[in-house]
């Protein structure tokens, strides 16, 4: 007797975040051994891979390259005999499981919602494509589907926006010569990777489709942050840990906050929302391929040497493509620190919705300044750096977002 076993999407997805197939590393008809990789799904923020939930045969594929997913959607079904069914370990289902025969006769194990039936039978839109198209007002026929048949794909919708919202703030640009096409400029063509299309998407979005971003800018003095990290630097390296200059930011956004919470929080049509728990999420890059930020929970309960530890893991593991979707959910608010490529300052840095701020840190670097001693003025130089919060201007005003860096600033430059 053989069993069909489900392979399903990860039932976890962060807010806002849309996935699709990106590759199978299996086809129809071969042989899969349990938790072997069949698949991976690429979202906007990580790229993981499903394994086979139980040894078999890869019997069918629901959803193709390229095609969106719904967390928990049916993706594919393995036959496996009844003994390696009985040991299969399949992702919990979003609705209670249940047995019934296919026409073959053989016993197929289903767990299906309203909302993934609805996915497999209506229409040709995904539900997701369905939801982005009512939010916007828009008309499937009016955008060109790339998707298997022609169908019309979450990434082609956020590109029809992109370019709208770009026609309207540029409503004035000069239009190329009609004999230059893209065939005609000489040069080479890059095609945009999912993830480089879904971050331009999302940045487009962000500015100019949901919050009004305006950026405060103050600057910081480090010199006690760098004698304390000269003063411990070599007692976290000895237990494994590297203490870098961005684990002090982290650390002394947790005393904004506290002074300023509307900073870690959501905006709704009815309510501004404030979690308990501080989540910040750090921006880093992934040379090729773009930007991913992975999410230190409850840094309010961290010490010092907590968060550099963990910051080093996430770094880590996001440069080697090992985080996975928990390592980039439940952020509530951002660090960007560009200064490590050698920027002063970025304005604005584009809010990572759905939170309401975002930090920015610039390059520090040795400076002239005036200080005032004795009655007396005296130039001195100083390791300083620019500090920029861009904020959702729904959220707070701006005595608010001067008030943040105003108690950053000071923790840092006081650092006990």
């Amino acid at each position: 007797m053989t069993t069909t076993i489900e392979v399903r999407a990860p039932s976890e997805q962060s807010e806002g975040t849309r996935s699709q197939v990106q590759r199978w590393l299996k086809n129809i008809g071969e042989t899969v051994a349990e938790n072997e990789p069949l698949l991976e799904v690429e979202t906007d923020k990580v790229t993981i891979e499903i394994p086979a939930p139980a040894s078999g045969v890869l019997r069918e594929i629901l959803k193709h390259e390229q095609e969106e997913i719904e967390p928990g959607e049916l993706l594919a079904t393995i036959q496996a005999t009844a003994g390696e069914a009985a040991s299969a370990s399949t992702p919990e289902p979003a609705a209670p499981v249940t047995e019934q025969s296919d026409r073959g006769g053989h016993e197929v194990t289903t767990a299906t919602s309203a909302a993934q039936s609805a996915a497999l039978t209506t229409g040709r839109n995904s539900p997701a494509v369905r939801r982005l198209l009512a939010e916007h007002g828009l008309e499937s026929a009016a955008i060109r589907g790339t998707g298997a048949g022609g169908r019309v794909t979450v990434d082609d919708v956020l590109s029809y926006i992109a370019s709208q919202g770009a026609a309207k703030a540029a409503p004035q640009a000069r239009k190329a010569p009609p004999s230059e096409t893209e065939a005609d400029i000489a040069g080479k063509r890059v095609p945009h990777s999912s993830m480089r299309k879904r971050i331009a998407a999302r940045m487009v979005e962000s500015l100019l489709h949901t919050a009004p971003h305006v950026t405060t800018v103050f600057e910081a003095n480090m010199s006690a942050v760098i004698a304390h990290r000269a003063a411990h630097k070599d007692e976290f390296q000895s237990k494994g840990v590297a203490l870098t200059f961005t684990a002090y930011f982290l650390a002394a956004c947790v005393d904004a906050i506290r002074e300023v919470p509307e900073a870690n929080s959501r905006w709704t049509e009815d309510a501004l929302i404030i979690p308990d728990s501080i989540n910040i999420g750090v921006g880093t890059a992934l040379e090729g391929k773009g930007l991913v930020v992975p999410v230190i929970r409850n840094v309010q309960d961290l010490s010092l040497f907590d968060i550099a530890r963990e910051l080093g893991d996430l770094v880590e593991r996001a440069r080697n493509d090992k985080l996975t979707p928990n390592d980039v959910r439940d952020g509530t608010f951002t660090i960007s620190n560009h200064g490590v490529s050698g920027s002063l300052v970025a304005a604005p840095i584009i809010i990572n919705q759905p939170q309401s701020a975002i930090l920015g840190v610039g390059k520090m670097e040795k400076r002239a300044v005036v200080v005032t001693e004795n009655g007396e003025d005296r130039i001195v130089i100083q390791p300083r750096c620019y500090i920029t919060l861009t904020l959702d201007h729904r959220v707070m005003d701006g005595h608010r977002a001067n008030r943040f860096l105003q108690v950053l600033v000071d923790r840092l430059e006081n650092w006990r």
